[in-house]
């Protein structure tokens, strides 16, 4: 008997009208199956469990299936049928199997994990969720969370380290380990031990520093100058979080839906608050101003976008890179830096403790959380426009030559 080729399964003529036939290879049981319409299917013959007489069962198509494959696929199944087991069971287990990989897919765990961190009104439920879509869906979406590994995880924390950003990798650590802990306990995804697993955030990222930089007046008027050469939108974004002193998210996702511009005020709801509580911030005229000034798109809701306002902006590490070039001589910084500015220079100005907590959301567990959006609103007005008043006096300072009139007996 001589050995199936290429050559030879290619000059196969279709059978007469009606009928079939076969082509044995060398290898025991394998056979090529020809129609009168020229289709070309390799077979194997073989007594199969259930039958006492060989039977023929197809392994594949010729030429979607190379001779090859099917040589392959043949010694499998006399391996299977050597155990006793029935190659279509195996076939359809392992249909299966892939099935569940597809279902168990990084992604669709992850949605899973955002409806349930949804419900369950978790501290950080939307900065979760938009890390995680960033840093982990992005690149392992189609991958079954039971491939990925340790190694997968350090790439994407040693890309944040790459780009100065250890905090994010601290965050992002912590998120991925929520994630696949939660999946493992749901014991539905076919996970039973998480990439994090005995790693140790401080050895694999460094030790979390606490964050104490502050822009000194010069670097602000670095950056309000740096706003007006980068204009729209990341110009205008950091503007806002200058006079505002809120969050970068908070901020950069806003929508005009939660503004009123007549009673200059704006409401973040509590999906998009950290405390999962909303927050007021009074509107100062210079904030006000540059809200006027936006282009408000009929496509979306957010100010601050490159899809007309259907998506808020991203790519924040490539926006710091464009005010760095703007502000060669100043240290390292990040947009949070912003935030800590803000609420330092709240300290030196006569505003009472609770309001300064209250301008950026720092309110005490408990204390005015839910059922008074409004307490304290004129108070957090009046912090923000001293504020406002306060940046515009460092961004503009007086000539050196002007003297400061002061009352009589003032000190």
């Amino acid at each position: 008997m001589k050995p199936l080729t290429d050559r030879k399964l290619r000059s196969l003529r279709p059978a007469p009208t009606g009928k079939r036939y076969d082509l044995r290879d060398e290898l025991r049981g394998l056979a090529v199956r020809v129609n009168d319409e020229g289709r070309k299917s390799f077979v194997l013959i073989a007594r199969f469990p259930g039958s006492d007489n060989p039977t023929r069962r197809t392994l594949g198509e010729y030429p979607v299936m190379t001779l090859e494959r099917a040589r392959e696929e043949a010694r499998r199944w006399h391996r299977l049928l050597d155990e006793g087991i029935d190659p279509r069971v195996d076939r359809e287990r392992r249909r299966s199997a892939e099935a569940r990989k597809q279902e168990n897919s990084f992604a669709n765990v992850a949605e899973a994990y955002f409806a349930h961190i949804k419900r369950q009104k978790l501290r950080r439920t939307a900065e979760m969720e938009r890390e995680i879509r960033r840093e982990l869906v992005s690149r392992w979406a189609k991958q079954p969370i039971t491939d990925i590994t340790r190694h997968d995880l350090l790439d994407v924390i040693e890309a944040a380290l790459r780009r100065d950003a250890p905090w994010q990798a601290h965050h992002i650590f912590s998120y991925a380990s929520r994630l696949f802990n939660w999946a493992i306990e749901r014991g539905s995804y076919g996970l039973e031990s998480s990439p994090t697993h005995g790693m140790r955030p401080a050895r694999v990222i460094g030790a979390k520093k606490p964050r104490s930089r502050i822009l000194s007046d010069a670097e602000l008027r670095g950056l309000w100058k740096a706003t007006e050469e980068l204009g729209y939108p990341y110009g205008s974004f950091v503007r806002l979080l200058m006079l505002t002193g809120q969050r970068k998210s908070e901020v950069a996702e806003a929508q005009w839906s939660e503004f009123d511009l007549e009673k200059r005020l704006w409401v973040i709801p509590p999906s998009r608050m950290k405390m999962d509580a909303a927050h007021v911030v009074p509107l100062s005229p210079e904030a006000i101003a540059i809200l006027q000034g936006l282009t408000r798109f009929t496509g979306g809701e957010h100010l601050f976008s490159f899809t007309f306002g259907r998506t808020p902006i991203n790519s924040f590490s490539k926006a710091k890179d464009r005010f760095n070039d703007l502000m060669p001589n100043a240290p390292a910084w990040v947009f949070h830096d912003i935030r800590r500015t803000v609420r330092t220079h709240l300290s030196a100005l006569p505003i009472p403790d609770l309001v300064r907590e209250l301008v950026i959301a720092h309110a005490k567990p408990g204390l005015h959380k839910v059922y008074d959006l409004h307490a304290y609103e004129q108070e957090k007005r009046h912090a923000l426009e001293l504020w406002a008043a306060r940046l515009r006096s460092i961004i503009e300072p007086p000539p050196a030559n002007v003297v400061e009139l002061r009352k009589v007996g003032a000190p």
